[in-house]
């Protein structure tokens, strides 16, 4: 047996005789009376106090602790008793993903796991557990694929918790826990003349954020943090090395998403819209610390400002400037006095890289090259998210032979004219 039980009622003593006898302890008749007690594999003592009558139920929790040990799945008491919040805060604390990545998990946590799970003992968790939490989480926020994402971060702390000894299986990976569903709304993008109405709405220090995004496919951070010495107007290109980003709610300059720095083409009305608001409002240079708040202080002459001459702050730009052009054009309804515009987020400027795609692959663009300008790192994500937009073969043959009929400039006489055989 993995260690011995202590009798604390009772202590062995010599009696005048020079044989052993069993005295009472000044604790006798008091307190838990039984200590199991054993060394764990770290060399330290642990022990588990019981009270009087049972003895046998103190072996077999030690006897437990031994085929633990044997089977390699032996749980540190005092480690088990830990609480989901206790851990998922020091899980936090240790991540050295990027500071953004960090922020939003930290959220996630904070806002949908920890006022549920974080008090239960990481000891206890049962995949029933898991299953009442999500579908608590499902009455709250409807949208499957965000509760699949908080998912992921609660199961990547127990997968730690696991690794590190707390306990020994992950409840969300149990057969009888179902993850939200990954599925995403199929992409609808904008039409030339939304993309064109809402560019009229914006001030006018804002409308070549339009053609930024519309023409080159840049994300927002990635187009307010564009510099004027990265346009290349006689190449031809964009070259995307920078974004203004918020980390723990300071501005910073960073690499774009994923630190994947790539370049996009230039198309001549696009130079030519970049080029006449740069007349107009000069590019101004802008300050920040690199990738972290603490960080070394970098400077960038900005093609897109405040009018004040400082960074554009994303949150600040959506409520203030862009979803007041959606509503003019109609895209979202003006909001009642005193209240906020509704939730926009399939019209948000992302909808602009969604509106590039849409033109790439309408003209035909591959998918490779498509990945590639939109930076993102798997060619099979860009198939995925925008497969249903590609031209059906169908189409291609339709135009296949309106071309060979226009190139021929020949008018079909109708079937009646065949003449057989």
């Amino acid at each position: 047996m993995a260690g011995h039980i202590q009798d604390r009622w009772f202590k062995t003593e010599t009696g005048p005789d020079g044989k052993p006898v069993r005295v009472k302890t000044d604790r006798h008749g008091t307190g838990m009376r039984y200590r199991a007690r054993y060394v764990g594999p770290d060399g330290t003592e642990k022990s588990k106090s019981f009270p009087d009558r049972q003895k046998r139920q103190a072996e077999r929790w030690l006897a437990h602790i031994e085929s633990d040990m044997v089977r390699g799945q032996y749980i540190d008491p005092a480690a088990g008793r830990t609480t989901f919040r206790q851990y998922g805060e020091r899980w936090l604390a240790s991540q050295t993903t990027d500071a953004t990545t960090r922020t939003a998990v930290a959220v996630q946590l904070r806002l949908h796991a920890f006022p549920y799970l974080g008090s239960r003992p990481l000891d206890s968790f049962r995949p029933e557990h898991i299953r009442d939490w999500l579908s608590t989480l499902e009455k709250a926020l409807p949208q499957s694929s965000y509760r699949r994402v908080i998912y992921m971060s609660v199961s990547a702390v127990l997968s730690a918790a696991v690794d590190d000894g707390h306990l020994t299986k992950n409840p969300c990976k149990a057969r009888s826990v179902r993850a939200p569903g990954a599925t995403r709304p199929r992409v609808q993008p904008w039409t030339p003349q939304r993309v064109f109405a809402v560019r009229k709405a914006l001030p006018l220090r804002f409308r070549a954020t339009v053609d930024v995004g519309g023409g080159c496919g840049l994300r927002q951070g990635e187009i307010f943090g564009l510099p004027k010495d990265q346009v290349d107007h006689n190449a031809g290109w964009v070259h995307v090395t920078c974004q203004v980003k918020v980390v723990n709610g300071r501005l910073v300059f960073a690499p774009p998403k994923g630190g994947k720095e790539r370049s996009t083409p230039l198309a001549a009305h696009v130079s030519q819209a970049i080029k006449l608001h740069s007349q107009e409002l000069p590019p101004v240079k802008v300050t920040l610390p690199w990738l972290r708040p603490d960080g070394p202080p970098v400077t960038k002459h900005l093609i897109f400002s405040l009018a004040s001459g400082g960074p554009i702050r994303r949150n600040d730009f959506n409520n203030r400037v862009w979803k007041p052009a959606l509503a003019v054009v109609g895209v979202i309804p003006e909001p009642r006095p005193g209240e906020r515009y509704e939730a926009a987020r399939e019209h948000g400027m992302h909808a602009l890289r969604h509106f590039y795609a849409s033109v790439l692959l309408d003209a035909g663009e591959s998918i490779k090259a498509l990945s590639t300008y939109l930076g993102h790192a798997d060619a099979g994500f860009t198939l995925r998210t925008y497969t249903h937009l590609m031209p059906s073969s169908a189409g291609r043959t339709r135009r296949a032979v309106d071309s060979m009929y226009e190139a021929t400039d020949s008018t079909p006489d109708g079937p009646q004219t065949a003449h057989g055989e």
